[in-house]
């Protein structure tokens, strides 16, 4: 099963599926990442920084943009195809029918298996989806972050943000120093009880055995005053709590896990300005084309799309002339109305839809959203709408992407 829809209670299928294959993911040391947004952008940022300090460095990330093996990398590198094939022709070997673990698991299983054969000295695991049941919290990292909470997967997760939440913090472990990206009123109880059930928690703000820091609210030190964080290559206004998050996790690893880290300020520096070109990120407000102004971002539930749409407000009302044209399409299991009543009307719109079955088809998206032409490809979308923007105009291709 692959998607949403493989997603299991337990981790029992996992475990069994890394026992098979010597149980990899405790040959490594790891730093886990989860959250409802940015977890990919912040494991990139701390993946390229890692880099740049002279690690040899395992990244694993989702879901891909065109090739399966962008989700599993070594100092930017793709894991080879014939890595790939062996690890296939293995499984095969090894499992039964009655096994049936799904397209996550045994992609996280080659994932594992990779980083223990290649020997890297740490890799940077970003959750696939929530947390605590995630095929992914095998693992007893060096450091938990958490970037964000929102509504997404709430038919799994729960439909508050507190449950959401619980689900999130349940990669925090016992001992284990954890950062929190974001907060509010409704969350932040929930990862206090949780640092407090896995003794990272202490009542007084300079306590030893106080192991969680808020990003969004003290830094590492616990000062009030906003952290300082270097310049950076991914753009977008949101990525500045991404950049926040990831900064404060790094400071975490210089002075506070059970293994230190040389992370020096010139590594920190040099990650955060080459990180796309260090880890192979892409589709992060990612910039296509100049003339007309063409951006893709990956941004696909209600709390990424509020992010880019101020975004492109933003960019409208410095260059007044510009029509913004936006080629959208989206998948069954996320909130559509939510997501389609944060998008702006006055843009032009080109819906389309990815080529799976989970797709909505384009002519129902333009249907909800009372306005915009329904194209049955992303290519035909993207073609119009290039045929139809000036030079002045600007282009934003968005949605669930595959």
């Amino acid at each position: 099963m692959v998607g949403a829809a493989a997603y299991k209670p337990g981790l029992e299928n996992v475990r069994a599926l890394m026992a098979q294959f010597g149980n990899p993911h405790t040959q490594f040391r790891s730093i886990h990442v989860a959250g409802t947004n940015g977890k990919g952008s912040t494991s990139h940022l701390i993946a390229a920084v890692l880099q740049a300090a002279g690690y040899k460095v395992g990244l694993y990330t989702s879901p891909h943009l065109v090739d399966f093996r962008e989700r599993i990398r070594i100092n930017g590198q793709m894991v080879p195809e014939a890595d790939v094939v062996r690890f296939v022709e293995t499984f095969q070997r090894l499992t039964t029918n009655d096994q049936r673990p799904s397209f996550f698991e045994i992609a996280t299983a080659m994932a594992f298996d990779y980083f223990a054969r290649e020997k890297v000295d740490i890799a940077v695991i970003e959750v696939g989806l929530g947390g605590r049941l995630d095929a992914t919290n095998v693992i007893t990292p060096l450091l938990s972050v958490i970037t964000n909470i929102g509504f997404d997967h709430t038919e799994f997760l729960g439909h508050t943000l507190k449950d959401i939440a619980r689900e999130k913090a349940g990669i925090i472990k016992p001992g284990v120093p954890c950062v929190i990206g974001e907060t509010d009123p409704e969350t932040a109880p929930v990862f206090i009880e949780a640092a407090k059930q896995n003794g990272i928690w202490g009542e007084g703000l300079e306590t030893t055995d106080c192991r969680i820091w808020f990003a969004d609210q003290c830094g590492y030190m616990r000062s009030r005053r906003k952290r300082e964080v270097p310049t950076c290559q991914l753009h977008g206004l949101y990525q500045e709590k991404n950049q926040q998050t990831a900064y404060v996790a790094l400071q975490v690893l210089r002075n506070y896990t059970h293994y230190t880290l040389h992370i020096t300020h010139s590594a920190i520096a040099a990650g955060y300005a080459e990180v796309c070109s260090l880890t192979g990120l892409r589709g992060r407000w990612e910039i296509l084309c100049d003339k007309p102004l063409t951006i893709c971002d990956t941004g696909h539930n209600s709390h990424g799309i509020k992010y880019v749409v101020e975004q492109l407000k933003q960019l409208q009302i410095t260059n007044q002339k510009s029509q913004i044209h936006v080629v959208f399409g989206m998948v069954s299991d996320k909130d559509v109305e939510v997501v389609l009543n944060l998008l702006p009307h006055d843009a032009v719109y080109y819906f389309t839809q990815a080529q799976t079955h989970r797709a909505i088809p384009a002519t129902d998206l333009a249907a909800m959203f009372g306005q915009g032409s329904a194209f049955s490809t992303v290519e035909a979308a993207v073609r119009q709408a290039q045929k139809e923007a000036t030079d002045e105009d600007i282009i934003f291709i968005g949605g669930s992407n595959y």
